[in-house]
């Protein structure tokens, strides 16, 4: 069940992201509705992260929390914020998700 939790806390993390990203985009109350968004996600992301940690290894969950983030982060750039999505950036992109999926399957 942590594994779960962790993956909604990296979602969650991705979702602080996202709010930044518009916050940049927006002027006034909109701006400030953003940053709420960001401070709300945050908090959530790490009280989540908090949780999942009581049974996972640190060092496998922060990784694992931090590059659900970058990949869905880039993700969300490429596809909302029209990032640029050429080779080198979907080959790193892909490596890093086989990493994740690594440290998870060697995680006991």
């Amino acid at each position: 069940m942590n594994w779960v939790i962790l993956l909604i806390a990296g979602l969650f993390e991705v979702a602080f992201a996202f709010c930044l990203g518009k916050a940049k985009e927006a002027t006034g109350t909109d701006m400030y509705l953003w940053y709420t968004g960001f401070f709300i996600c945050s908090a959530v992301s790490f009280i989540l992260l908090i949780k999942a940690m009581q049974t996972i290894p640190i060092g496998t969950g922060y990784a694992v929390w931090t590059g659900i983030g970058a990949v869905g982060t880039v993700l969300v750039g490429i596809f909302v914020f029209k990032d640029p999505a050429n080779f080198w950036r979907i080959f790193f992109i892909t490596t890093l998700v086989g990493s994740i999926v690594g440290l998870k399957a060697v995680t006991h």
